[in-house]
């Protein structure tokens, strides 16, 4: 889209901060007011749209989008998407594993892995259970039961946040000590990056190169989590 304004600003409401765009409020996809609860978020929304060029280019205005995401989906249909994330603890990254070949590939999945079961245990009194073949597994109740209660005490924002990361990673449980700021996005991307990086190994990548189409799916994998920090840390 051609970009059509000049000015932008952020105008509080009773509602919370609006963007503006030559004095006119920015809208959601569905033509909500996007507002922000705090001024420093209103701020950071407003430095992506002044960013613009000659054209409007979404993917350049990742917190938008969150909000957008926000305001559209969450605000509506929380309880559909609380129930698509839990069921994700039964199929969580973490805890299907190799084994016990291939060698050296056992050991990353530990050493990346086993650190955030440990922070998940600690977190909730139980032991999530982990698998090395293909059958489904179906985890204790009580973690069910204390997921479920964890994610319904969160903000809708920090649901949003939630809910945006728990597929990019494959693992709720990393979600959720990313929402939780115990995960960095260094270490989420590394958590879901194992099998892929061991693969590498396996095909010399620093000598041949990586695949081009994984590479580019790494790199906004990168800036999803990136722009999910961002968006955490000026939340209230």
């Amino acid at each position: 889209m051609k970009k059509f304004y000049k000015l932008v600003s952020t105008l509080e409401t009773p509602q919370g901060w609006g963007i503006c765009l030559d004095g006119r409020p920015v809208k959601t996809t569905m033509g909500r007011i996007l507002t922000c609860a705090t001024p420093a978020l209103a701020e950071a929304i407003m430095q992506e749209w002044a960013a613009q060029t000659d054209s409007i280019n979404p993917q350049t205005m990742p917190l938008t989008q969150i909000l957008s995401t926000q305001i559209d989906q969450v605000a509506e249909g929380r309880s559909e998407m609380s129930g698509m994330l839990l069921k994700y603890l039964d199929t969580d990254l973490l805890c299907y594993r190799a084994g016990p070949e291939p060698e050296g590939q056992v050991e990353a999945q530990a050493a990346a892995w086993n650190p955030w079961l440990d922070w998940f245990e600690t977190r909730f009194g139980v032991r999530l259970e982990t698998t090395e073949t293909l059958a489904a597994l179906r985890q204790p109740e009580a973690a069910h039961e204390k997921l479920k209660s964890a994610v319904a005490a969160l903000d809708d924002a920090r649901f949003t946040a939630l809910q945006l990361l728990t597929p990019l990673t494959g693992s709720v449980v990393l979600a959720l000590a990313f929402v939780e700021g115990a995960l960095t996005p260094e270490q989420a991307f590394a958590a879901m990056r194992v099998e892929e990086n061991f693969k590498a190994e396996i095909y010399n990548e620093k000598f041949y190169g990586p695949d081009p189409a994984q590479e580019k799916k790494d790199q906004a994998a990168q800036a999803d989590l990136k722009a999910a920090a961002a968006f955490l840390r000026i939340l209230p």
